[in-house]
């Protein structure tokens, strides 16, 4: 099972500490847009506009990626800021869908148990020296079909001909992207654990 490796803290790759950078702006941005999305999706509804946001944020979250390989400005501040922005998003998202009844309530306890199992393992990983994992791949895949399954989800709202075409594409994005988002937790638990018994045993955790 190929998955990345929980690294000590002493051996961990040292990041450039930049704050001003481009796509830390992008990321900052992102994070910027969850009230107001929230806002437009709840209060006066605009699900047209809140879309607009949606799709802006999934796009400039595979942008600043990009960015910061093309312009070399990965930075630690990066590193935190753009999964947290993805995260508010697919919480602020499924929150908000659950109230407009758009997707079912268990979905959002799954996707939301799933984020505070991987938060609980956070500070296991630091008693016993080491820094959380990096993003795995089914992760990336899981946000990356989540980001665009809710807008299709919102563009199915109504009745119209690009509504009926977007509905059953929309959640079949929804439905493969949280699969892949609980397998992708499941992966983090089980480094977390190899992790610890290794540090238990006195070695260097072999997860490859």
């Amino acid at each position: 099972m190929a998955q990345t490796e929980a690294t000590r803290v002493a051996d961990a790759p040292r990041q450039p500490d930049r704050l001003v950078t481009v796509p830390n702006g992008l990321s900052v941005l992102r994070l910027a847009g969850v009230p107001l999305f929230l806002w437009l999706l709840l209060g006066p509804e605009l699900d047209l506009l809140a879309l607009v946001v949606l799709v802006a944020a999934a796009l400039t979250d595979w942008l600043d990626g990009k960015l910061a390989r093309w312009l070399n400005q990965t930075s630690r501040l990066g590193a935190l800021l753009d999964p947290a922005a993805d995260r508010l998003y697919i919480l602020a998202t499924v929150i908000a869908f659950v109230l407009r009844g758009i997707v079912p309530w268990w979905l959002a306890a799954v996707l939301i148990g799933k984020d505070v199992l991987v938060g609980a393992c956070l500070p296991v990983l630091r008693r016993h020296g080491f820094t959380p994992p990096e993003v795995h791949y089914v992760g990336k895949a899981a946000t990356f079909a989540l980001l665009y399954g809710f807008p299709l989800l919102l563009l199915a709202q109504g009745g119209s001909l690009a509504a009926r075409i977007a509905w059953p594409i929309g959640y079949a994005f929804t439905i493969w992207g949280s699969a892949l988002y609980v397998w992708s937790g499941a992966l983090y638990v089980a480094q977390v654990v190899i992790a610890v018994r290794s540090s238990r045993r006195g070695g260097v955790p072999d997860v490859g």
